[in-house]
């Protein structure tokens, strides 16, 4: 099975080769946590035996407890790779629109640092995680226009986020 690699882990850009290949790829490696391993094997088995992606993930907790490291621990579980996005990054709905609808079927999408995501893309984000749709408003005034993206493109969205 392939494993897919978030890019800002690159051995040539930020660690050494070796340091590179000690970052668990699966849920068995992962050392610690281990309440929180238990349950999320169950949601794996669960999500993997209804031939569906695995629903929305909330981690949290202070720096340096692996909430990154588990996200991709999870896509790969999944079989499927994983979009990070850090939140102070998304500063219209429209980056979150385009970053929606451009996910891959079953790909996941991880939110670092959500907590500082803007009130106004973080109502999106929830309609979206609960309605499976978005509407954005294009435009000011009478010409403004609304998009709608239905379902359909939304269906096999799986989100992880993490907050302090």
């Amino acid at each position: 099975m392939d494993i897919h690699r978030n890019p800002d882990l690159d051995p040539a850009e930020r660690e050494e080769a070796f340091e590179y290949c000690l970052r668990p790829q699966r849920l068995g490696e992962y050392i610690g946590q281990e309440k929180i391993k238990a349950r999320l094997e169950i949601a794996l088995l669960a999500a993997q035996r209804r031939g569906d992606v695995l629903d929305h993930v909330l981690f949290f907790g202070p720096p340096g407890l692996g909430k990154t490291t588990l996200a991709h621990v999870l896509a790969n579980e999944m079989g499927a790779p994983c979009k990070v996005i850090q939140a102070p990054a998304l500063e219209k709905k429209g980056d979150l629109a385009a970053i929606l609808t451009n996910l891959d079927v079953g790909e996941f999408l991880f939110i670092d640092e959500i907590h500082r995501l803007p009130p106004a893309i973080e109502e999106l984000l929830y309609a979206a995680m609960e309605d499976r749709k978005l509407d954005i408003l294009i435009g000011q005034g009478p010409s403004a226009q609304t998009l709608k993206v239905d379902y359909g493109q939304l269906q096999n969205l799986s989100l992880e986020v993490k907050v302090y």
